[in-house]
């Protein structure tokens, strides 16, 4: 008798490692806009766009032709940084074009933890400093070495030994900012804290922090890794808190939906790869074509269209449409990165299932248990938020009214 072939869900837990005891576990055929649908087209609305990816949305045909036109001319041709690639050299233009004259070379990597990684090598290469200054609760990736950039010892304990040489400081503190020394090579910071459940900069904190990194001597390295492509309201956070940082750190939204990081910072500093060693960062796949064109064509509508500006409107929506309600305790936004804290750690941890339930997207943050994220693509509209904010009502009601 032949054996019944397995089921896609029971090959996904048969053959893909899961990082979690319960993943979500919903099968996605397809997405469009703000939504995802699965297999027996049951339509969710995404309010976490990959965790701050999918910026611009999902399905966008001006990316999707971008990605096959370059997958037709040529993929891999050859390591990072050897080969002129016009994918690559446009969108380092364009990019460049929305930064100041400080910020105008770009190194292209994978992901957001090899773009941190390699803008801490820069910074210890620059200055010949070995000191690392990150702030408690911040999130900077997984890999070893910005594994040790993080606070959360139950993160990583199982992992040691760490990178050395690793201080942290309380994030809006102005007295920390002491800790910053002649033996700092750099600062490295989330303009907004996204992972800590969105903590906003108080006034005059990032100053002070750019007049301390400048006194120093010390780089000033900010993460925008999930505040960037607009997520805040500006096209990069540094720019709405009108503090100029030595390095930024992109990927997520910058590939447009395909895995891409990057590091931008002076001319004169990227030299620094070139000597002390000769290749001092390689990457293979960083800079992909593909995903380069994807990134080019997803900047050109996030620059074309009126997203970023409406998102500070859009963002008043939600908050004011949610924080009516009994259980909701406190809403802390930038833009389009909310948390909706119910400080309550119980409630937080049931709302994200109920919410799958209810066909909206939704998402927990690493180190905030008692909130949970709103984080749509920008290009949600006042209707699609409309229908969000209803079903989000409906579940934190259920909870209300449930015996917890």
């Amino acid at each position: 008798m032949q054996a019944k072939p397995y089921t896609i869900r029971e090959l996904f837990f048969k053959h893909i490692a899961q990082t979690s005891p319960s993943p979500l576990g919903i099968e996605i055929q397809r997405a469009d806009g703000v939504f995802l649908y699965s297999g027996d087209n049951k339509k969710y609305i995404d309010l976490v766009s990959g965790v701050s990816v999918s910026n611009i949305g999902h399905g966008n045909r001006e990316v999707i032709d971008a990605v096959t036109n370059q997958v037709e001319k040529h993929m891999h041709l050859m390591v990072y940084g050897e080969v002129i690639q016009s994918p690559q050299v446009e969108h380092a233009t364009l990019l460049c074009s929305q930064l100041p004259e400080s910020l105008q070379s770009v190194y292209y990597v994978n992901s957001g933890s090899e773009a941190n990684e390699a803008a801490i090598k820069l910074a210890k290469r620059h200055t010949g400093r070995y000191e690392i200054i990150s702030c408690f609760n911040s999130y900077h990736g997984s890999s070893h070495g910005t594994l040790s950039l993080m606070s959360d010892e139950g993160f990583k304990n199982s992992f040691r030994p760490l990178l050395p040489g690793v201080r942290h400081i309380r994030f809006n503190n102005f007295e920390d900012l002491s800790h910053i020394s002649e033996k700092s090579a750099c600062v490295i910071i989330e303009p907004v804290q996204g992972e800590a459940g969105v903590i906003l900069p108080v006034d005059g904190y990032l100053e002070a922090l750019r007049e301390r990194c400048t006194k120093i001597g010390a780089l000033l390295i900010f993460d925008e890794i999930q505040t960037g492509f607009g997520r805040c309201g500006k096209l990069f956070a540094f720019q709405k808190y009108g503090v100029l940082p030595d390095i930024i750190t992109l990927a997520k939204a910058l590939g447009g939906g395909m895995p891409l990081g990057g590091l931008v910072a002076s001319t004169e500093l990227m030299k620094d790869w070139q000597s002390n060693p000769v290749l001092g960062h390689i990457t293979t796949f960083g800079g992909h074509p593909v995903s380069c064109a994807a990134a080019l064509a997803s900047l050109k509508v996030l620059l074309r269209e009126d997203w970023i500006s409406s998102v500070e409107e859009r963002s008043k929506q939600f908050t004011e449409s949610l924080v009516k309600h009994p259980l909701v305790k406190e809403i802390r936004a930038s833009g389009l990165l909310i948390a909706i804290d119910l400080h309550n750690p119980e409630y937080a941890q049931k709302v994200v299932p109920m919410l799958l339930d209810e066909g909206v997207m939704g998402d927990w943050f690493l180190f905030s248990p008692t909130a949970f994220r709103i984080a749509p693509p920008l290009c949600i509209s006042k209707d699609e938020i409309g229908y969000a904010v209803e079903r989000v009502i409906r579940v934190l009601d259920k909870l209300k009214n449930s015996d917890l």
